[in-house]
């Protein structure tokens, strides 16, 4: 069991600013699926390789399949290689932490990642926590209020101590 802090809980994001995000994040991917299309339509046409082809003219059950492969894999690269974050959280200014306020390990953001695609998980937000965020250990925090509140702990703390120049 990891290690819950409260500067973490207390600068969690709100509802709005989750709801933000991921309706930022559904537009980016459909943006990316799209393009991915017209990529693999061009390449069928100049290459005639059958996966270019079936990339675009698969099945519905393709289709889906794609399209979660493509959901999963921006958001574990981005929080992964862009530092708990993602285009939206960026715009908004939040970020993806630990319970513990470390940096998220990439097994959290794996299980962060596979538990988004469990059904009804966008409802398990009508409790305390989402499913992805309680399953890994998470949280995602308003950056600028969580910063602000580590420097003013860091003041305080340095308070009474002597300063070597």
């Amino acid at each position: 069991m990891k290690r819950i802090l409260n500067i973490v809980e207390y600068n969690k994001a709100s509802l709005w600013i989750r709801l933000a995000n991921n309706f930022i994040d559904v537009i980016i991917i459909y943006i990316i699926n799209y393009l991915l299309s017209i990529i693999c339509h061009f390449l069928y046409k100049i290459t005639s390789i059958e996966l270019f082809y079936f990339y675009n003219n698969g099945s519905l059950l393709w289709g889906l399949f794609r399209g979660n492969i493509n959901y999963l894999l921006y958001y574990f690269l981005m929080e992964k290689y862009l530092d708990g974050r993602t285009i939206s959280k960026y715009i908004t200014g939040t970020k993806v932490i630990s319970t513990d306020g470390t940096q998220p390990t990439t097994q959290q953001i794996l299980y962060r990642t596979l538990s988004r695609i469990v059904p009804f998980d966008g409802l398990s937000f009508l409790g305390v926590n989402g499913w992805h965020d309680s399953w890994s250990y998470t949280r995602v925090i308003n950056l600028k209020n969580y910063m602000t509140e580590i420097q003013s702990k860091s003041e305080i703390d340095s308070l009474g101590k002597k300063e070597i120049a």
